[in-house]
């Protein structure tokens, strides 16, 4: 089974810290980073910047606007889709990232939000 992780950061407490904080932070990321893909469980790991766009059809048109659409505190900082025999595999290999692994994250809203993938299509 697949399942996408999306995780999640708090986007105040993160615009608080000084960019050398921010830049020391991702350093300690870089080995969890590296076990989560060496599991050979990781199809895919995307860490995702900031801007965000939100399309929703409004009167039978495509209506683009900035900004979140729910949670504008909590926002999506990376997402991996992760391969896995079930949802206690999942859970163990996604305990491997980051997000979960430094201890600052706990402060700093970092969280993961797992969920079984119902259909996938991978393009080449």
């Amino acid at each position: 089974m697949k399942y996408l992780c999306l995780g999640y950061l708090n986007k105040e407490k993160m615009e608080e810290l000084p960019k050398e904080e921010i830049d020391a932070i991702m350093l300690e990321c870089q080995p969890h980073l590296e076990e989560l893909s060496n599991s050979g469980h990781v199809l895919v790991d995307a860490g995702v910047a900031q801007e965000v766009k939100s399309l929703q059809r409004v009167d039978g048109k495509i209506q683009v606007s900035k900004g979140y659409l729910t949670q504008p505190e909590k926002i999506i900082g990376s997402a991996f889709i992760l391969e896995a025999q079930n949802i206690e595999e999942a859970i163990r290999v996604a305990s491997l990232h980051p997000t979960v692994q430094v201890s600052l994250g706990e402060q700093l809203g970092w969280e993961i939000e797992i969920r079984q993938i119902d259909s996938f299509d991978m393009k080449d």
